[in-house]
């Protein structure tokens, strides 16, 4: 079974930022890493699954023309809300996934620290989800901490495993170190500098 609601409503009592994405230069290193990961510069649909209090968002609104964001916990709702206030193309929705998954079509799919709290069922049915999503030349982007975490249902390397086998894609970026490991795959199997003539 997947991590409850309440572990995460928890989590955000009485605090806002409680991965303290803003003040540790661990959670901004990654952060830009993971931005820097991206293949395009530019996307027309991005969806991030769990988006906490919306610091990862906020920084993806600006690399796309439309942004789907969504979290279980109402307060992190709240306050990614509050993060995207200045962003029109944004939207930020309370939704459990995998059930809740959007109806849209993305170019690319985020999930950031979020895979290790599902299961093996509700990860695989995400990953189904997640490829129905994709367009034509659809991304997802993966990135999760490598420790183990207590009373999660899988660890770091069993998502990316699943996610590697059940996407079925080629993988374009396969950034790995002690404390994460960050992977894309893409329906485009060019190299960004072959997309750009360079071989």
């Amino acid at each position: 079974m997947s991590v409850e609601d309440r572990y995460f409503e928890g989590l955000f009592a009485g605090n806002d930022d409680p991965w303290a994405f803003r003040q540790r230069w661990y959670e901004q290193r990654k952060r830009a890493i993971t931005l820097a990961a991206l293949p395009r510069a530019h996307y027309r649909a991005i969806f991030e699954a769990g988006c906490a209090n919306g610091e990862l968002s906020a920084e993806l609104a600006s690399r796309c023309d439309r942004l789907l964001c969504c979290d279980t916990a109402a307060a992190a709702v709240n306050l990614a809300r509050t993060r995207l206030g200045l962003f029109d193309h944004a939207e930020v929705r309370q939704s459990r996934l995998p059930g809740d998954w959007p109806e849209e079509k993305f170019d690319l799919i985020v999930f950031s620290e979020i895979g290790y709290y599902l299961d093996g069922n509700d990860l695989t049915e995400m990953i189904r989800r997640a490829s129905d999503s994709l367009t034509a030349d659809g991304q997802l982007l993966a990135c999760h901490w490598r420790p183990p975490i207590d009373d999660c249902p899988l660890n770091a390397r069993q998502v990316h495993d699943l996610i590697h086998e059940r996407l079925g894609l080629p993988r374009l970026v396969l950034h790995q170190e002690a404390d994460f490991i960050l992977e894309v795959w893409s329906r485009e199997p060019r190299s960004v500098a072959a997309l750009e003539g360079l071989r």
